[in-house]
């Protein structure tokens, strides 16, 4: 796995400073094209409340990330498969 081009600006750009100024929540586009994302693992928080058809396997956790990153990120988002 390789990691090829972050999606959207860096999260300490411009002396952003992350909640924790530590790690940062981040989009990550992969060389086969998915994405890997950072940030907050709040998989034992949410299991109980996902919506009917919505699963979270063995091998997944759900991943919360602020909503100026994905925002951001969107013009970098390939529009097609």
């Amino acid at each position: 796995m390789n990691i090829t081009r972050r999606i959207g600006p860096d999260p300490h750009a411009n002396g952003a400073q992350t909640s924790s100024l530590q790690g940062c929540p981040d989009i990550l586009e992969l060389e086969d094209g998915d994405f890997a994302i950072i940030g907050v693992d709040i998989t034992d928080a949410a299991i109980g409340k996902l919506r009917f058809g919505a699963g979270c396997g063995p091998d997944e956790r759900i991943i919360k990330i602020p909503r100026k990153t994905l925002v951001f990120a969107k013009a970098d988002i390939p529009e097609t498969l």
